[in-house]
């Protein structure tokens, strides 16, 4: 079979930013929480929050790191493997892109070391302001690339010179119409990730019987935290499926499975085999009219198809159509999960009912699959557009030799698995170590008499004691 160099390409960068997104998917997460409980140990000094802090920053610290590592390759593949495409977009995407480094991975960057090294060398002011600062880079740098991105998906604000895109208005351009929904649907995604790692983690705990108080208050924030994100998810997600179906409803009719050039009353189909050849679903599993009630909200609401357009302007609709499936099945279950979990709750069962416990630590990394499936919902029911309805994809790869890219991928492949397995090692580490105790914090913090960050604590310990 020969070698195709703009398939390979294509793989390629699928990889590598399929790769590079788990890692920021957790830290916005992480960091979002780790700030939460250095806050609420400050206004409380209740030392479980302390001990959720110092816990969790080191995963965050491994994860933060991987994600640097990993997302570098993304801004050369650019160069390299789409050339024509940053000559007639890099007006538009290349100051998005300068703007999250020259913003989000500066204030990162900056604080980073203050957050991870400064308990006991700045003041806790000044470390808590280094932590906060540190999750709104973390949010900068998804405000940033989810606008460039969103630009591709829907572009706005630009005029074309000599064929190239240049900006009109930066304002049209920051906020496309697709931006909004897409900036918050992927934060809250993050904020899930992270719950159900930190869920899942704590429930391992609670399974094996160790630091029972830490992987209590763990568990319990995390199952708050899913009961009120989870609901809105799904909410936001409506939104922002209603926004595909006016600016990308190609894309939106993959999602649904929907063939004719026009259907009313469209079913919700809960499953199928979408056959791109004839044009059809088979084995088609689904409630009546439900699409069209959800999208148009009328029971006869018309929907735009698959073939309202040539067959070469449709993605691959069974890659979307499951895609989406998984995305959304996989919210259901957390949503599912976090009834359980109130429902346990109020019955005091929380914390010993096993097959829950058993749950939670299964749906580790629901998180991630389902940021990963919504990301191919998004690029790949874009194709074959790279900008839509103006760039082409196969228009804009590099002419390289398909040995080359081919040699490039298989390096990427094996490095990558490398780097993801050695992470998942040293995670694995240090979930097993556990959380530092309470008491081992104590004589460490007086030992070295505290200063700065830790004094405000010790001064309590030795109160407490004085009183006692």
């Amino acid at each position: 079979m020969e070698l195709d160099a703009a398939i390979l390409s294509r793989i390629q960068f699928a990889f590598t930013v399929s790769f590079h997104i788990i890692f920021p998917a957790i830290t916005i997460g992480l960091a979002t929480a780790i700030a939460i409980w250095e806050g609420l140990w400050l206004k409380t000094r209740n030392p479980i929050y302390f001990q959720l802090a110092k816990f969790w920053i080191k995963p965050f610290a491994i994860t933060f790191g991987m994600g640097v590592v990993s997302g570098i390759v993304l801004s050369y593949e650019f160069g390299t493997n789409f050339s024509e495409f940053s000559e007639i977009t890099g007006p538009v995407l290349g100051p998005l892109m300068a703007y999250e480094v020259l913003t989000a991975f500066f204030l990162e960057a900056g604080f980073l070391g203050v957050m991870l090294f400064g308990w006991q060398r700045v003041s806790e002011r000044l470390h808590f302001f280094a932590t906060c600062v540190v999750a709104v880079g973390t949010w900068l740098s998804a405000f940033w690339i989810i606008a460039a991105n969103s630009w591709m998906q829907t572009p706005a604000g630009h005029v074309m010179v000599d064929g190239r895109f240049e900006v009109a208005s930066w304002l049209e351009v920051i906020f496309n119409p697709s931006m909004p929904y897409r900036l918050v649907h992927m934060l809250l995604a993050a904020m899930l990730t992270a719950t159900f790692v930190i869920g899942g983690v704590s429930a391992w705990f609670l399974l094996k019987g160790r630091d029972q108080a830490f992987a209590r208050k763990g568990l319990s924030m995390a199952l708050w935290a899913a009961l009120i994100l989870a609901p809105v998810q799904a909410l936001v997600g409506d939104f922002h499926g209603l926004n595909v179906k006016e600016h990308q409803p190609v894309k939106l009719a993959a999602m649904e499975g929907i063939w004719p050039e026009r259907e009313a009353g469209a079913p919700l189909l809960l499953f199928a085999v979408p056959d791109m050849d004839n044009e059809t679903n088979h084995f088609e599993i689904g409630i009546p009219r439900l699409a069209s009630l959800i999208l148009t909200h009328e029971w006869d609401g018309e929907l735009q198809g698959l073939k309202s357009v040539p067959a070469d302007e449709r993605p691959n609709v069974p890659l979307v159509f499951y895609s989406f499936r998984l995305m959304v099945g996989l919210g259901v279950l957390m949503i599912g999960a976090a009834l359980w979990g109130l429902w346990l709750r109020r019955g005091g069962r929380l914390y010993e009912h096993r097959p829950f416990l058993r749950l939670m630590n299964l749906m580790i990394p629901s998180g991630v699959l389902a940021t990963l499936a919504g990301w191919y919902v998004v690029e790949i029911g874009r194709q074959p557009w790279l900008v839509q309805g103006l760039v082409r994809t196969m228009e804009v790869v590099s002419p390289l030799p398909a040995e080359r890219v081919l040699f490039s991928l298989t390096l990427f492949v094996l490095t990558y698995s490398l780097l993801f397995c050695v992470y998942l090692y040293f995670m694995a580490k240090l979930v097993r170590k556990g959380p530092p105790d309470m008491a081992h914090l104590e004589q460490h913090l007086i030992g070295i008499q505290a200063p700065g960050y830790a004094l405000a604590w010790v001064k309590k310990l030795q109160h407490d004691k004085a009183e006692a």
